[in-house]
């Protein structure tokens, strides 16, 4: 500052009063949640190193404002740990139901394709792990809400003494650091703003030595008169740039004037007018966050693990919220299809009775394998799944027939499900794994008969478990146009794997049923996890996540449908994140849908592309995720998606469609979005999902017996 400038302030202090006010202090600690994975009670640890050890200080009052801690039986301990002591305290409650109705935060993308486009694949592990944290802001300042959280304390504090110290909940004075700071402070009382300096501590009995020197090491906490008009910026998230805002704007120097902001940061504001109005006085220790990752000296990786907690932090709170575990069937709902179960309704009898006849067909085929094809894909293993794009033949003009040439909507013979030359190939048997093995599962669940689940752990063995017979774990081999592409596969192959999700509720179920053994569900979990690898790093895999069309959509689904079974939570919600980043683009603003549209059989691919995305909601409310209620800033919803199709149900379709469609199609989609946003006008018949068709054809993308354990009676 200069000369002038520091006249002036002093001039300011004399004529407000205040520099013939005594210095009194109010000290505000914000003890918050513990990051996951948590160290048992670390908080409350801290807190009752702080209350034990910490001395008296002299004109200073101690305040604590314990903020939204969500496990209860915690915030009780921290509570009675506060009363034992004869604290001063402030609860802030954490609301589930609040917490349950916040969403991502996407309007921070720079552009609205980041999530699916190539870009995702240029950013450093850092760079991307900064970009899950910015979607998930508005959670984080629910629950870990610092800037929100010392911004309500400082205006009390203002009101109870000349100087407020709004600070995080892990600083401890020594004495040594206090006196210092009461000496500084008196030093130069014209100042606003005090910076103290905080060091980090490996091990808080360090500090009972009064041996601990100040090393500067953590970013410091801020002081405040109680005239100062600045305040934290609530925009800012924990654990990127909450506190260094404020020293931005007040010009306070250090290495954060080195930090560089991601496109998806949020925007700096203006320099303050009480910029440079501050001093250093004495100096905080930072007591010991009790996790290793976190006490590292790199200060990049130091970030990298604090924001890796942080969203694991969120991402199990959001489980917890929905209580959802990997155990947790996504396409069915486990207390409808229990109360169906025990119905009398004579309409959810005959349903059931036929799930059992299907099954009892079931029981005439497999078990499956990819060996059992009678032709062999490029790589002359029988165990890489192997199907041919169904519209390329054998070029006429060649002599070896390469490279094949397509013949718009006709297939090559064995590619169509079901016929009797699909045996050459895997497609047919895969729906065969998928739709038998859901059904045989759902039907041991409806009658306890033990041998559907016995022959579903059967198919489950031989085309997963067994080494002979498994199938490998990717999909190179799927829609070869031979002669191109080294006679690999293409992305959009990937889509004959769609109705994964639902077959993973039939493992669920038959690992309930005993029918497969704990050994084997490790095995398949390592197969998943080896697939999963393959659909997001491979050149295939990218490429379909790009998709702009319903080859997008069933992609999430399955990424989706493998993290959750298998417990990945990070992977879970950037792919849902990822979907719902999606839906302005699949979505005109009149519902409509763009690309699908540009198809020869566009009422199949709207439709199909709508069943998709329903079957991936299901799947998000799941983990506390809710499509129906996004709006995105441009482009169309998922509810006016809905709309927009249901309104053809009693109305010629206008645009080109060369296939015949079913009209009962319409039925899961409409008793899926009546069971969501409710205003919907009547279907006339059928009354109930219970007496619609059960069953459609695999291409249409409804699970099988899509009206049971669903919606319930109406």
């Amino acid at each position: 500052m200069t000369f002038s400038e520091v006249r002036a302030l002093k001039r300011e202090s004399r004529e407000s009063g205040l520099q013939a006010v005594r210095d009194t202090f109010v000290l505000y600690r914000i003890v918050g949640v513990d990051l996951y994975p948590p160290v048992a009670g670390q908080s409350r640890t801290n807190l009752q190193f702080i209350l034990e050890h910490e001395e008296a200080l002299p004109n200073c009052q101690k305040r604590y404002l314990v903020y939204r801690i969500f496990d209860q039986e915690e915030e009780q301990k921290i509570v009675a740990l506060l009363e034992r002591f004869g604290a001063t305290y402030t609860v802030v409650p954490f609301d589930r139901s609040e917490y349950a109705r916040i969403g991502f935060d996407l309007q921070s993308l720079p552009e609205p394709e980041l999530l699916t486009g190539p870009t995702m694949d240029l950013l450093s592990v850092s760079e991307r792990q900064r970009l899950l944290m910015s979607l998930h802001r508005s959670k984080a300042n629910y629950v870990i809400h610092n800037n929100g959280a010392k911004n309500s304390v400082l205006r009390e504090g203002r009101g109870l003494a000349k100087w407020v110290l709004p600070f995080d909940g892990t600083c401890f004075f020594t004495n040594q650091g206090w006196r210092q700071f009461m000496s500084d402070v008196q030093h130069k009382p014209y100042l606003k703003y005090f910076v103290v300096p905080m060091t980090r501590v490996a091990s808080n009995e360090d500090l009972l030595s009064e041996r601990v020197e100040c090393n500067q090491s953590e970013e410091p906490q801020l002081v405040f008169r109680k005239d100062a008009a600045e305040s934290f910026d609530e925009d800012f998230t924990y654990g990127r740039h909450s506190n260094v805002e404020l020293f931005w704007r007040l010009q306070v120097a250090g290495e954060w004037d080195h930090y560089k902001d991601d496109a998806w940061d949020q925007q700096r504001r203006t320099l303050s007018e009480e910029a440079r109005q501050f001093g250093v006085a004495g100096w905080v220790a930072r007591l010991s966050s009790g996790v290793a990752d976190q006490e590292i000296e790199d200060r990049e990786q130091r970030s990298l693990a604090h924001t890796s907690a942080i969203l694991s932090t969120l991402h199990a709170l959001d489980a917890s919220v929905a209580g959802t575990s990997k155990e947790t069937l996504v396409s069915v709902r486990e207390l409808v299809l229990d109360q169906e179960r025990r119905s009398s309704d004579p309409k959810i009898s005959h349903l059931i009775d036929l799930i059992q006849q299907t099954a009892e067909q079931a029981l005439s085929r497999g078990p499956y394998s990819v060996v059992d094809k009678t032709t062999l894909p490029p790589s002359g293993c029988a165990q890489d799944y192997w199907h041919p794009a169904p519209y390329w033949w054998p070029n006429p003009d060649t002599p070896d027939g390469l490279p094949y040439v397509r013949r718009d909507g006709e297939r090559i013979p064995g590619t169509s499900l079901f016929e009797p030359e699909s045996d050459k190939y895997d497609r047919s048997r895969l729906q065969r794994v998928f739709d038998d093995s859901f059904v045989l599962a759902m039907a041991w669940q409806l009658t306890g008969n033990q041998v559907f689940a016995d022959h579903a752990g059967n198919i489950f063995r031989r085309f997963f478990i067994a080494e002979e017979s498994r199938m490998n774990p990717h999909l190179v081999y799927s829609q070869v146009r031979a002669g191109y592409n080294s006679n690999l596969g293409y992305s959009s192959g990937i889509i004959e794997m769609k109705d994964l999700y639902f077959y993973l509720d039939a493992v669920r179920i038959l690992d309930r049923a005993g029918s497969i053994s704990r050994r084997e569900v490790e095995a398949f979990s390592a197969w998943l996890d080896a697939y999963l690898s393959w659909l997001m790093d491979s050149k295939q895999g990218r490429k379909e996540r790009a998709a702009k069309n319903n080859h997008g959509t069933c992609y999430d689904l399955q990424v989706a449908a493998i993290a959750s079974f298998l417990g990945r939570k990070e992977t879970l919600y950037e792919t849902l994140a990822r979907a719902q980043s999606r839906i302005g683009s699949h979505f005109a603003a009149d519902g409509s849908q763009p690309h699908e549209l540009q198809r020869k059989t566009t009422q199949h691919y709207c439709c199909f592309n709508l069943q998709s995305w329903i079957n991936l909601s299901e799947l998000a409310m799941r983990w506390n995720v809710n499509f129906w209620t996004y709006n995105p800033p441009r482009g169309g919803s998922l509810k006016r998606g809905v709309r927009w199709f249901l309104g053809f149900r009693q109305s010629r379709w206008p645009f080109p469609q060369n296939d015949a469609f079913d009209q009962d199609r319409f039925l899961p989609i409409w008793f899926a979005a009546r069971d969501r946003i409710g205003d919907l006008s009547p279907t006339g018949r059928p009354e109930t999902a219970y007496e619609a068709k059960p069953l459609f054809h695999p291409h249409d993308g409804v699970r099988p017996f899509w009206n049971i354990g669903s919606f319930g009676s109406p």
